[in-house]
């Protein structure tokens, strides 16, 4: 199966705005202002791009050019009701760029809303939870065997219905359905609870979505973080996990025109983010340990981590589309759950290289 490359770039700009769609003397009616940060995804054609491999930054200019009448604005001169889903909508339908498959705008650390190239809308929020746990059945030895603790997160999808009147109330939603899952995980033993006697990121997951489900029936995505470098997604019939790396890399576009900054060497913080699918084992309750995960990937990191990239790929270019491919032939035959490979060069903008469509680029 080819892969498919999704080339992702994100922009920041700051705005005051108004929600009125609340009543009384909701916080949201005033006059207030965000640091906004809104990406999109797309499937860029062959030859769009000013030469191979510049797919990134052309992509991440032409959305700051959309935002930037945005930038330092009073949004509801520009739209009546400016809600997140409005914004994404606005910049979706203004965006000089081919083959977008998601447009999403964060306004604050906690919310934002994705919005897929069909109008569907998602909205998400983001909660917290401080609580212990042990994994009763991972082999002896094994840290997580011991009882410790994580500040676990978790990310919270749902769809937004497109005859909603006030679309901004979805967040207060996730908030009203969240709350007594909240008071329950925070400042517990997870072992404790019924239906979390192995407690994985992927059962917690599973056990959250099952909760949360009957109250609100819009929930699409449940992704629990026990760390920032990993976390697990269950989506009401899958579950998938992912691991997160930072690679220090030197690169060279050597397709780059001459006189162009990047035909010299230079380098970047890549974030690699590894995209795992299985079924779930029902004796370990995970679908690959994340442990396991990092020391069966770390030969390629090895190669990868404070490296000239440029050399490692010899006659190829050195851009993220055509590293990740390497990387994700390079990955496979250690992982063959691997699935999706994203690698981002910096401030939210790289490729996302998926080989199977089991789960909407936005997860990200």
């Amino acid at each position: 199966m080819v892969d498919k490359v999704i080339y992702v770039a994100t922009a920041d700009f700051e705005a005051a705005r108004s929600l009125d769609c609340f009543h009384g003397s909701h916080h949201t009616r005033r006059l207030h202002g965000h640091s906004f940060k809104t990406a999109v995804h797309a499937l860029l054609p062959e030859g769009w791009p000013r030469f191979p491999g510049a797919e990134v930054d052309q992509l991440a200019k032409r959305l700051e050019r959309c935002v930037a009448p945005l930038d330092y604005s009073h949004l509801n001169r520009e739209i009546a009701l400016p809600t997140d889903e409005a914004l994404a909508r606005w910049i979706s339908e203004r965006l000089d760029a081919p083959g977008i498959e998601y447009t999403s705008v964060q306004s604050t650390l906690r919310q934002g809303v994705a919005l897929s190239d069909t109008g569907q809308a998602y909205a998400w929020r983001r909660f917290r939870f401080e609580s212990a746990h042990r994994l009763p059945n991972v082999p002896p030895g094994h840290k997580c065997g011991r009882m410790h603790g994580h500040g676990f997160e978790v990310m919270l999808h749902a769809r937004l219905n497109l005859e909603d009147n006030n679309p901004a109330s979805c967040y207060h939603r996730l908030d009203d359905a969240w709350a007594p899952i909240q008071s329950q995980l925070q400042h517990a033993c997870l072992n404790d609870i019924p239906g979390l006697a192995n407690p994985t990121s992927e059962n917690i997951s599973a056990w959250i979505w099952t909760q949360m489900k009957p109250s609100l029936p819009a929930l699409s995505l449940v992704t629990v973080y026990e760390t920032a470098s990993c976390a697990a997604i269950f989506d009401g019939s899958h579950f998938r996990i992912w691991k997160e790396f930072s690679l220090d890399s030197a690169v060279q576009l050597k397709r780059a025109p001459e006189g162009d900054a990047r035909r010299h060497i230079h380098g970047h913080t890549f974030t690699l983010r590894l995209h795992l699918h299985a079924p779930l084992d029902q004796v370990m309750g995970w679908v690959v340990d994340f442990g396991d995960v990092k020391e069966v990937f770390n030969p390629v990191f090895k190669q990868l981590d404070h490296q000239p990239l440029y050399e490692l790929v010899g006659d190829e270019d050195s851009d993220t589309a055509s590293l990740a491919r390497r990387i994700k032939a390079m990955a496979t035959p250690l992982i063959p759950s691997l699935y999706r490979l994203d690698l981002i060069q910096g401030q939210g903008c790289g490729v996302i290289l998926s080989g199977a469509n089991r789960a909407p680029s936005f997860v990200f």
